[in-house]
């Protein structure tokens, strides 16, 4: 909104030019980082009070590990001031127009919506249960897809086809050059399948304090400059790299989200005043993964998302082993529990994850000169 309002000032008033400045894309990432750092500080400690006031606390399942009942009570359903500040931040300083902003919207409301009904669920029936898996999942399902099907539709109907260096149902193949795989109608199907496979493995991982949130930070880092690339024809074009009409924009709704992760790292840290919850985790993971179709980074994703894969693929292969030769792979999953069961420090894991998701965003960043 502040963008719209600029360029109007200064279209009035050509002495307020000055203002200009205000309205760079770089300027404006830097800014929507800063107030939804500012928001999310302010907004914690109190949403930490009402919560316990409210007793709306995190049912802990009975793993056998004595760390993780110690965290029983501790307030959940802090990604609802992750979502507000992300967002606010966005209508703050983002063009609102954008198509982008649309597709993020939806998958960020949506998706906390979900996590929200789970979360809720869990608190009042003071168990573990939550939302059915079924329920949950046709509902993430129903969300990606109404938004990849706006995706879709604006890129064909809101995009001056000039501007436009890449099919919307390309996949880029990463370290090669002009290498796209067109999945043509089967892009939709896969498109969805990339966000809710996202949203799910961050809600895996999001089992200690503080574990989740770093990896999201690194991937959202990751994926701003990608995104600021991509938006860029004369930068994507020096560096051969494939550019997406408004792409730009992205890079500063995800500052927002980095600066509101932040805010919320402070109270999650250990130990953690208060947890994410699948309010948090689900919206995480879904923009992640939205981001990513957008830009066209689906298969990237991967490499930059490594800890949330392992974590989901430590998942499958333990249930898919206990079925078929019933025996499990890790002493529990997700894996993170399996190296709490071997006697590592809750710290110790997550520092230790949060290096290698930093290790994992420089090569994703290399991919731009490794084609």
């Amino acid at each position: 909104m502040i963008y719209i309002l600029i360029n109007k000032l200064i279209l009035l008033n050509p002495k307020l030019s000055g203002l200009k400045a205000f309205s760079y894309l770089s300027s404006r990432a830097i800014l929507a980082l800063i107030t939804s750092i500012i928001i999310s500080m302010f907004l914690y400690p109190r949403a930490i009070k009402v919560l316990r006031s409210l007793k709306a606390g995190q049912p802990i399942r009975e793993l056998g590990l004595e760390e993780q009942m110690l965290k029983k009570g501790t307030p959940t359903m802090g990604g609802i001031v992750i979502i507000f500040a992300t967002l606010f931040s966005a209508l703050l300083w983002m063009d609102p127009t954008n198509r982008h902003f649309i597709t993020l919207f939806i998958i960020t409301v949506g998706y906390g919506f979900i996590g929200f009904l789970d979360d809720y669920l869990k608190i009042t029936k003071k168990n573990t249960d939550g939302l059915s898996s079924r329920k949950k999942m046709l509902g993430l399902l129903l969300f990606g897809g109404i938004a990849i099907a706006w995706h879709l539709w604006a890129a064909e109907h809101l995009v001056n086809p000039k501007s436009i260096s890449m099919n919307p149902t390309f996949v880029n193949i990463p370290f090669l050059k002009n290498m796209v795989l067109n999945l043509g109608l089967l892009y939709a199907p896969f498109a969805i399948i990339v966000i809710v496979g996202c949203s799910n493995a961050v809600n895996l991982t999001d089992g200690l304090d503080g574990l989740a949130i770093g990896p999201v930070i690194t991937c959202a880092l990751t994926l701003t400059i990608l995104s600021y690339v991509t938006g860029n024809v004369v930068i994507s074009k020096y560096l051969y790299y494939h550019s997406i009409a408004g792409s730009g924009e992205i890079s500063i709704f995800l500052s927002g989200l980095i600066g509101s992760s932040i805010g919320f790292l402070w109270y999650n840290t250990f130990p953690a005043q208060i947890f994410m919850g699948d309010s948090g985790a689900l919206a995480l993971g879904g923009i992640l993964g939205a981001v990513a179709v957008i830009t066209g980074h689906e298969i990237l994703l991967v490499l930059m998302g490594g800890v949330f894969v392992a974590e989901a693929l430590s998942v499958i292969i333990q249930v898919a082993s206990f079925k078929t030769r019933g025996k499990r792979v890790f002493r529990m999953a997700p894996v993170h529990h399996h190296y709490q069961k071997k006697g590592w420090p809750e710290q110790k894991i997550t520092v230790r994850i949060w290096i290698i998701s930093f290790i994992l965003a420089l090569l994703s960043i290399l991919t731009l000169k490794l084609r």
